[in-house]
């Protein structure tokens, strides 16, 4: 973090820092970030170049692991979560992966939230152990049941909160505490919040995740990711790992997330208000049997979510009549939002999670996770709230 005696834009306020962090002007003066499409750099002269591989100065030497366009966005992301370093990645996923492969080993123990996304638990339980490293699942609400289920050799323990598509809310201090006690780590994928409502890192946390192709995007343009951490894990461990293995970001993908992040406040709380107000409504109409939003009073983690976040985001998960095939009808119906697997978008977007973003895993993983056959999640866009609604209405009346 940003020592405030030598930085005077330490106390930046997250909307700031989403516009003006980690952009450092070329001769030539640039008001809008510059994108440095290249693969190498060169040096001046021989001495130079030995002095920055080695590592005894500064400078960029190739594109798999240095470029001031992605340096830029790591700089940004960085200062808005309260980190000491960033790795960009070239998605969501990889960063997850990056994060595990260079700071885990075989015989290692990860303990991992059963509501994680489908592709993340796909990772863990088909190439992760194949590393050796052991993995297990905790229901993320019940922090005591992750003290029982440490073991000595656990180094990591990994948590979406709020939970992809359920919204649950798993208790980020609580959590860092436990993994700290037994000498672990705790790593929080801050996608769904972003550090606009939740900064993990301020709760404890060692690790925040990201996947830059959501919310931090905005318009659904690019695929990339994030792991936000300390000088040491994340600055040296994980940006070793990169260099050698190389799973980059384009820097042509971190100057349209430099962008994104110019206005993720504005629309983050946008977002939010959309959202809580759809699930209100949800809430209220025939055929909906259970609607999940943790901005709700209902919604079971409500308190801990008013608590360690600064909003609710824009995820709404909502079950109906029907199992299946009332929900393919709803989803079916509509005419406004996209049937897609992506979020974060200035489009509304809708998807029926047990064929789609869960579809990989086994029916009895989707039912210890509670993705129910009629359940639908929704990521609230931008859109006149009135014409979303109308949009659903089309299904459910």
């Amino acid at each position: 973090m940003t020592d405030t005696l030598d930085d005077p834009t330490a106390s930046w306020g997250p909307a700031t820092l989403g516009i003006r962090a980690g952009q450092h002007r070329t001769a030539e003066m640039e008001h809008s970030p510059a994108i440095f499409a290249t693969s190498s750099f060169v040096f001046r002269n021989s001495a130079e170049a030995a002095a920055v591989f080695a590592g005894e100065q500064p400078g960029n030497i190739y594109g798999r692991f240095t470029n001031p366009t992605v340096q830029a966005f790591e700089d940004r992301l960085a200062r808005m979560e309260g980190g000491d370093a960033c790795v960009a990645t070239a998605s969501g996923m990889v960063a997850i992966l990056s994060l595990v492969l260079a700071t885990m080993k075989a015989g290692d123990h990860l303990l991992a939230s059963s509501g994680l996304f489908g592709a993340t638990i796909s990772l863990f339980n088909n190439y992760v152990v194949k590393f050796g490293v052991a993995v297990d699942y905790v229901d993320p609400k019940h922090a005591e049941l992750w003290e029982k289920a440490i073991r000595p050799n656990t180094k990591l323990l990994f948590v979406e909160t709020p939970s992809n598509p359920l919204t649950e809310i798993a208790d980020i201090a609580a959590l860092a505490e436990i993994a700290h006690r037994h000498g672990a780590k705790l790593a929080v994928d801050n996608c769904f919040l972003t550090p606009v409502f939740q900064k993990p890192l301020e709760l404890g946390a060692d690790y925040v995740i990201h996947s830059a192709t959501k919310y931090l995007d905005g318009q659904g343009r690019c695929l990339g990711g994030a792991i936000v951490g300390d000088a040491q894990s994340v600055g040296k461990d994980v940006f070793g790992f990169m260099r050698t293995a190389g799973p980059c970001m384009s820097p042509f993908n971190a100057w349209v997330f430099l962008k994104g992040m110019e206005t993720l406040t504005v629309r983050m709380k946008a977002h939010e208000d959309n959202a809580r107000r759809l699930a209100t409504w949800l809430n209220e109409q025939v055929g909906v049997k259970h609607v999940y939003y943790p901005g709700l009073p209902g919604h079971p983690q409500h308190e801990l979510a008013k608590k360690q976040s600064k909003g609710y985001g824009a995820i709404v998960s909502f079950e109906v009549d029907g199992g299946r095939q009332g929900a393919w009808k709803v989803i079916d119906a509509t005419q406004l939002c996209s049937i897609t697997a992506n979020l974060g978008d200035t489009r509304t977007t809708i998807t029926h999670p047990a064929t789609t973003t869960h579809g990989r895993i086994s029916a009895e993983a989707r039912a210890a996770a509670g993705i129910s056959e009629g359940l639908i999640r929704i990521a609230v866009g931008l859109e006149e709230l009135d014409d979303i609604q109308a949009d659903l209405r089309r299904g459910l009346g």
